[in-house]
């Protein structure tokens, strides 16, 4: 029995490939595999734990709207045409999403947890699921990092009589109407919060770890090579993946600059404790407070890898391409370098790939 009190021997279905999470890398990856020759639900299972299309961005907050996302890569083999600019992203990604699926009939199997993926027997690794145990050859996992948000912890933060919250809960600006903020996080989730709190907000207070690098003019191609480059190096190495802003930095943006000249970005190093009314610092200063927002960003969500043992002393899962270097059954698809839209396309036709080569080999018999 699994963690979901499922029979594995009574329900155990067979399947080539077993693809998690269905965001921009894992229809990318269903895609591939359609176009290889492989059925849905035959050879091949999406699983989204999600309730509806639209991957994180059915999650994202309704003042981001489709006109402030920053490089959104359509899909493979069909473009995202016409788009309101002025309608929330969550709805625009989500309806989009959702026709995709439908159009090239990937089948996805929705609200579905994974619990943990484990080695079978044969040659084969065993996906625990609450809909039951799927057999599999291979695995895309490509769970991305919203489920994950990363907490800092700061003495005294359980005194805070304030309230605290995370990015991943962000509702928008109107809630923080009148109050007093601090914004921890030197990101694009970080400046964006800040910038529309400060419209509404009696005072804000913003807080990073290392100065903010503002990045002016075009971000080409080599850069965006380059910026990969260091990601996949570290990916490498078995570290876990950086954050996209510490190696891209923030472009200048129109708002940006206006935010700068009005005091709105006027950045003050990390503080060093939390107070039952706001936070100090160690050399005496203090700012009062009413809510701390953690725009502290997210760690990829691998815990169901666990039983495989892929992870590396430094903490990650080492990657050559989209395929565990422990595991050549096991492809990570929008983890590291291929964390951003047009980079999870990429990882979803590379892993496909490789993993039409495994396919191709003797099938293992199970037993």
């Amino acid at each position: 029995m699994n963690d979901f009190g499922v029979q594995s021997e009574r329900d155990v279905r067979n399947v080539d490939v077993v693809v998690i999470g269905a965001g921009q890398a894992g229809l990318s990856a269903a895609h591939h595999l359609r176009r290889s020759g492989l059925a849905p639900d035959q050879d091949f299972v999406v699983l989204d734990h999600a309730p509806r299309p639209g991957g994180a961005w059915q999650f994202r907050w309704p003042s981001l709207t489709y006109g402030k996302v920053h490089g959104m890569h359509a899909l493979p083999g069909m473009e995202l045409t016409g788009a309101d600019d002025s309608r929330p992203s969550s709805e625009v990604i989500g309806e989009y999403f959702a026709a995709y699926e439908e159009r090239f009939d990937l089948r996805v199997h929705r609200p579905v947890e994974v619990g943990a993926v484990r080695e079978g027997e044969g040659g084969r690794l065993l996906v625990e699921t609450s809909e039951g145990v799927y057999s599999t050859r291979a695995l895309i996992n490509a769970t991305g990092t919203w489920d994950r948000p990363f907490w800092p912890r700061y003495q005294g933060q359980e005194t805070f009589r304030g309230r605290q919250l995370h990015t991943a809960d962000y509702p928008g600006p109107e809630e923080f109407a009148g109050r007093r903020v601090i914004v921890v996080g030197g990101g694009a989730s970080g400046t964006q919060h800040l910038m529309e709190i400060a419209e509404v907000a009696a005072e804000t207070t913003w807080v990073t770890r290392r100065e903010p690098v503002f990045r002016e003019g075009p971000f080409g191609e080599m850069e965006g090579r380059a910026a990969v480059a260091m990601v996949e190096e570290r990916v490498r190495r078995g570290l876990p993946p950086l954050s996209v802003v510490s190696v891209t930095g923030l472009p200048l943006t129109e708002a940006i600059r206006s935010a700068r000249e009005r005091g709105i970005l006027d950045r003050k190093p990390m503080f060093d404790r939390i107070t039952p009314t706001g936070v100090a610092w160690a050399d005496g200063r203090s700012v009062d407070a009413d809510v701390i927002l953690w725009a502290t960003g997210f760690r990829a969500a691998i815990d169901h890898l666990a039983p495989l043992r892929l992870r590396e002393p430094g903490g990650g899962i080492r990657v050559e391409g989209t395929r565990a270097v422990r595991d050549e059954r096991v492809h990570l698809v929008g983890y590291g370098p291929s964390a951003s839209t047009i980079g999870a396309n990429r990882a979803g036709r590379a892993a496909v790939a490789e993993i039409r080569r495994l396919l191709e080999r003797e099938p293992v018999a199970v037993r």
